[in-house]
């Protein structure tokens, strides 16, 4: 199952011609600067325009192919579409802006569904307000549950965070990351910032000019020496039973990480982010330092950005992107197949 996109298409002097095959479950970033191309893509799945030549395909269902004469019209298409802005209608309750979608669903949720996704978006106490008693945060939270209720094949999120400021961000992300965990649709995430994507994602595609820069595993993309977006690290790690020191151990394939206590059961799925200038270096054990975090591990290699290197690490099969100085990196003689000690300065920790 995938997501398949071909698209060529003249906009006057900017020109888009992507090719990608995305998974067809999880979250897959659509990652790059503004002007890039990324609303152009989503707004050709959902048929809001049609490309000049072009082909798309959502787990094996074929929307689109201009050789043959395909299109098919964006109403049944069944895409669930957030812009930046809710878009709510103004003179509906909270309630009726998401039956807006459930009324026109395929097949519609039962009354447990339409319930599940109330709780799962926390819109208890919001059903009977209409959208101007709303925080930006809360619009955002109605808007995905109205496309979630119309049953849609694929959910398209454009920038669904942009015109937010960083509180209300912080109040939507955890909701996002529900709703990556419990939907059953493949998300297609639209964003320009790298850490809301470092959070959320599992594919992206990297996106510059109106092409394809690069696509993969958000893990490898983040931690390859050669990517354009190297954020140190992004590990799914494992909650371990509560510890009666205030911490919690998450583990991974590279060891295990401290940090300050988190509520959840034992095994529960925890996305880890390190950023990479939080990562230090050390060719010996360090011993009586405040970090709780030292981790052996093996430089996989090192590459020279001017004053400053890149040094990727393999802890396990895990990889993790150091950010130090040149001076640091010579001193130390970092090289392939040296054996180092990686000290974590911070991580930031979120239940999945």
């Amino acid at each position: 199952m995938s997501i398949e996109v071909s698209l060529r298409h003249c906009f006057g002097a900017f020109a888009l011609e992507v090719d990608f095959i995305a998974p067809g479950a999880g979250v897959t970033a659509l990652f790059g600067p503004s002007g890039a191309g990324k609303t152009s893509i989503v707004h050709a799945i959902a048929g809001l325009w049609r490309a000049d030549t072009g082909r798309i395909a959502v787990n094996g269902r074929l929307l689109l192919d201009t050789k043959a004469g395909i299109a098919v019209k964006p109403q049944a298409r069944r895409i669930g579409l957030v812009f930046q802005e809710a878009r709510l209608f103004p003179h509906m309750r909270v309630e009726k802006n998401l039956l807006y979608g459930w009324r026109r669903a395929p097949q519609r949720a039962s009354a447990e569904e339409i319930a599940r996704v109330i709780a799962l978006l926390g819109l208890e106490n919001l059903l009977a307000r209409l959208p101007r008693h709303l925080s930006g945060g809360e619009k955002s939270r109605v808007a995905l549950g109205r496309a979630l209720l119309a049953a849609p094949d694929i959910l398209l999120l454009d920038e669904p965070l942009a015109a937010l400021d960083a509180a209300r961000r912080d109040e939507i992300l955890p909701y996002l990351e529900k709703l990556r965990d419990a939907a059953k649709v493949p998300i297609l995430y639209v964003s320009h910032a790298l850490d809301g994507v470092a959070r959320l994602a599992d594919h992206i595609v990297i996106l510059r000019g109106g092409r394809v820069e690069r696509e993969g595993a958000a893990r490898d993309l983040l931690t390859a020496l050669d990517s354009s977006i190297g954020m140190g690290a992004v590990i799914d790690a494992r909650l371990s039973p509560p510890r009666a020191d205030g911490l919690s151990e998450l583990l991974f394939d590279g060891g295990a990480l401290l940090v300050p206590r988190l509520d959840g059961a034992a095994g529960e799925t925890v996305r880890v982010r390190i950023a990479a200038q939080d990562i230090l270096i050390s060719r010996e054990e360090p011993r009586q330092i405040s970090a709780n975090n030292i981790l052996p591990a093996l430089v996989l290699g090192v590459r020279l950005d001017g004053d400053y290197a890149d040094v990727q690490l393999g802890c396990g099969a895990t990889r993790m992107l150091a950010r130090i100085t040149t001076v640091s990196a010579t001193r130390l003689e970092l090289a392939p197949g040296a054996q180092v000690f990686a000290i974590i300065k911070s991580v930031i920790a979120n239940r999945s």
